[in-house]
């Protein structure tokens, strides 16, 4: 198979473990930066170059598209698949599962259970928006948020209205959500290959803080996901169209509930924790869809 990964930067860890996995399978495998990828399009076929040089013939290609260049790199991956190659996680699954908005109104459709969240636009609503979603404490979190950044918590009702007034004085597009105070800071992080879970593991948020990202300090210990956690996990990454994800679930009184779809999930906490091949999978996911 011959293999592209759509990266910036070769390496990091997530990075140069899709490219040793690749390589132990026998497969050539090249790394890309999106930004130094160019695209002619014609109704007389698709080509992409890269630093003068033609790409063509790629079997597959891994996107490692950071949150700053999603709207150039999704259209540098768009152009491989409009070129015949394969991708675990297409452009458009990609862009449905950045817009948090979005993604949280498709999952809710196929009754997917999560935080209930309310948005809005207008100032002179405010009051009303967070009436819909009850009392405080509320989370607020910038629409494309990643790893943590732009996500808060008011705990009174004054704070949730100065928050959000003061989001909408930046222009900034966020969500409300309800807290879910069981959940005591931790979430489950479960890594989605094709139709398995293939690691899980228990993030827990430092102490004074509710958010269990690990690069905000949050910890990390192996966790069997329940038969539910999984179904929930495959389920949610399916609707959003993704064939690789980092599925974030918060264990609520009422059941699993979806916080976020990853579509660029990090390899380095999750196989310190859970001792799997989780870069081995992914490639072997690629290569048996790729034939």
């Amino acid at each position: 198979m011959k293999l592209a990964i759509l990266s910036r930067n070769g390496k990091l860890y997530s990075t140069r473990r899709l490219v040793e996995a690749a390589r132990q399978r026998g497969h050539t495998v090249r790394v890309l930066d999106p930004l130094r990828c160019y695209m002619r399009i014609s109704s007389n076929g698709f080509q992409l170059r890269y630093k003068g040089r033609s790409l063509a013939g790629y079997d597959a290609v891994i996107p490692r598209i950071g949150a700053s260049i999603t709207r150039y790199g999704t259209a540098v991956l768009r152009q491989f698949e409009l070129m015949g190659t394969y991708s675990p996680n297409p452009s458009d699954a990609i862009l449905r599962a950045r817009d948090k908005l979005r993604a949280h109104q498709l999952l809710a459709a196929q009754g997917i259970d999560l935080p209930v969240t309310v948005f809005g636009d207008n100032p002179d609503d405010t009051a009303d928006l967070l009436s819909m979603l009850g009392p405080p404490p509320h989370v607020i979190k910038l629409n494309e948020g990643a790893q943590g950044a732009g996500v808060m918590l008011t705990e009174k009702p004054s704070a949730s209205r100065s928050v959000v007034e003061a989001l909408r004085g930046l222009y900034a597009s966020f969500v409300v959500q309800e807290f879910i105070g069981e959940a005591e800071g931790a979430d489950l992080r479960c890594f989605v290959v094709g139709d398995d879970v293939v690691a899980s593991m228990r993030r827990q948020a430092p102490e004074g803080d509710f958010r269990s990202n690990l690069h905000r300090g949050g910890t990390a210990l192996l966790a069997e996901a329940t038969e539910e956690e999984r179904a929930v996990a495959i389920r949610a990454a399916k609707v959003l169209g993704l064939g690789v994800a980092g599925v974030d679930l918060i264990r609520a009184q009422r059941g699993p509930l979806v916080l976020e779809v990853n579509s660029t999930p990090g390899l380095e906490g999750i196989e310190a924790v859970c001792g799997v091949d989780v870069a081995g999978c992914i490639v072997d996911h690629l290569a048996a869809r790729a034939e």
